[in-house]
């Protein structure tokens, strides 16, 4: 059998060489396999049906997509927040996302819009040391990131396991112990682990460990070059900050649309897909953030804010809709994506709420 490279498929299908990874990844390429760290694909395969928008099919090459899978990512509820998105007013030149995550709608704004200030920022460490390092350091992670994918994807299933566990205990080490001297080592593996792990999910336990098992992908692709170099570039003239989200006050003015996403009210007391940091975001810190979103309100600021809808399980509690009582609540539909029993997964109700 011959093969070809995913350039050469790129060229043949008039695809992007991403959209070729993005196939092989998902297995809709048959025989296609991972050689080191690049695709070879049977000289012989045909270009899989595209069922995307032909929006995004024309602008594929300057599309850039979240690096990391998140718990509470907002991929899906893009359409419904995008409704909110005030840029066509000319007074509204800056974008905050203060819980930025796997950022989500961050990447959806950058694609769609040149703003003249950009500001992120999270507590996790780690996470913004990762968003640092793909802005700042990209080809000393690409090159590390390569070494994992080639090591990794070659690979028997028993043989991975153990891979995986001593790249999980070297990253729980270095988030300890290590120092900016090893910061790109800490971003690939965390990209590593996120593209390995059950889930994608990121959590870590009280002492701050990363405790999540290993996955069950055939062939991950846990080096994307082409979307990690098209992020670092749109990342360049963005504000990306390790702090509270109250930081963001000194950015946020009249002319900033702010998008909070901060950890979700959990549905149940077991609910806890948020503790991806140490601290838990107690119905105090709910309502700090209320208060806070009525400060950078009385600025002008235009605010909006998601969370999970307590009424899904108790239609008498209005939690939010007594502390955001002056702003407008839409209850919109989503999919639970991670959870350990899957018939947990299914359609809730989710919150947004703005202040325009």
């Amino acid at each position: 059998m011959e093969f070809m490279s995913a350039k050469e498929a790129a060229n043949k299908w008039g695809i992007s060489q991403r959209r070729v990874a993005v196939l092989c990844s998902e297995n809709r390429i048959t025989d296609a396999a991972m050689v080191g760290n690049m695709w070879i694909i049977p000289d012989t395969a045909k270009k899989p049906e595209d069922a995307r928008s032909k929006k995004y099919i024309m602008n594929d090459d300057k599309i850039i997509k979240p690096f990391l899978k998140w718990a509470g990512g907002k991929g899906q509820l893009l359409k419904e927040i995008e409704k909110y998105y005030p840029f066509d007013s000319k007074a509204i030149k800056k974008y905050a996302e203060p819980f930025v995550g796997g950022g989500a709608v961050l990447f959806d704004i950058l694609n769609k819009y040149n703003l003249e200030e950009v500001y992120i920022s999270d507590i996790n460490f780690e996470l913004i040391n990762t968003y640092y390092t793909i802005r700042d350091k990209i080809d000393e992670l690409i090159n590390l990131l390569s070494v994992y994918q080639s090591e990794y994807v070659s690979l028997e299933t028993e043989l991975r396991k153990k891979y995986y566990i001593e790249k999980r205990e070297r990253f729980n080490y270095l988030k300890i112990n290590g120092d900016e001297n090893v910061d790109i080592e800490k971003a690939s593996l965390m990209i590593f682990l996120n593209k390995t792990c059950f889930n994608g999910l990121f959590r870590v336990n009280r002492k701050g460990l990363f405790n999540v098992p290993m996955g069950a992908y055939k062939n991950p692709l846990i080096c994307d070059e082409i979307n990690l170099r098209l992020v670092s570039e749109k990342l360049k003239n963005v504000n990306i900050v390790c702090d509270d989200y109250k930081k963001s006050a000194d950015f946020i003015d009249k002319h900033t649309f702010v998008y909070f996403d901060p950890p979700y009210r959990p549905l149940t007391e077991t609910a806890n897909f948020t503790a991806y940091t140490e601290e838990l975001f107690n119905d105090d810190e709910q309502i700090t953030l209320a208060r806070f979103a009525d400060e950078i309100t009385n600025k002008g600021a235009k605010v909006l804010i998601s969370n999970s809808d307590p009424k899904n399980m108790d239609i008498s509690d209005d939690f939010f809709d007594n502390i955001y009582s002056e702003y407008k609540i839409k209850r919109v539909g989503a999919n639970r994506i991670i959870n350990c029993k899957s018939e947990a997964r299914g359609k809730i109700k989710e919150l947004l709420i703005s202040n325009f």
